[in-house]
């Protein structure tokens, strides 16, 4: 390779490299590359809001039915049941965390193709724990249906949330063009 090859290549590194910074500090997109620290601490963010949510909400509902809060209420498959108002709290509990939790990918995972990946790993997570804590798997049915009811509500208005965002960081010429 010549000097003249070897100047072109460098020259064009730099100014690849200028772009992406001004992009980035401009607030663009995000990078498309693989960063494993911030998908783990997205991860145990959103993680952390799913709990401080579901917490928060449980407590709250706690008030109106006069239950006891324990962590029996977040993790015992048990306590979900229709037919007694605790059991209707909790469930209402885990569809407001839903809501809770399209709000935390909004802010923290701020990208819409990734929603679905974030809120599936955060139900996961959940089960895990929950399988843990019971020493073994659900078994009702309900319990079923509702986690695909929050995982569905907590993608859908995450992936509007973040679809608008993004959105807003397209620019659309005004001008006219003559074809």
């Amino acid at each position: 390779m010549c000097r003249a090859d070897k100047r072109e290549l460098q020259n064009s590194r730099e100014v690849t490299e200028y772009f992406d910074v001004a992009f980035m500090m401009a607030g663009g997109f995000r990078y498309k590359i693989w960063d494993p620290p911030l998908i783990i601490s997205q991860i145990i963010t959103m993680q952390a809001v799913y709990y401080v949510g579901l917490g928060l909400w449980i407590a709250v509902l706690d008030l109106f039915t006069g239950h006891h809060r324990s962590l029996d209420s977040i993790f015992k498959y048990q306590e979900l049941q229709i037919k007694e108002v605790h059991g209707r709290a909790v469930m209402a509990a885990f569809i407001l965390n839903a809501l809770t939790g399209s709000l935390g990918l909004w802010k923290v995972v701020q990208r819409t193709k990734q929603c679905l990946d974030f809120t599936v790993t955060a139900h996961f997570l959940h089960l895990v724990g929950c399988w843990f804590y019971n020493g073994h798997l659900p078994s009702q049915p309900s319990v079923w249906l509702l986690n695909l009811v929050t995982i569905t509500l907590m993608c859908v208005l995450g992936e509007y949330l973040c679809m608008r965002t993004e959105m807003q960081h397209i620019p659309v010429m005004s001008s006219k063009v003559d074809l």
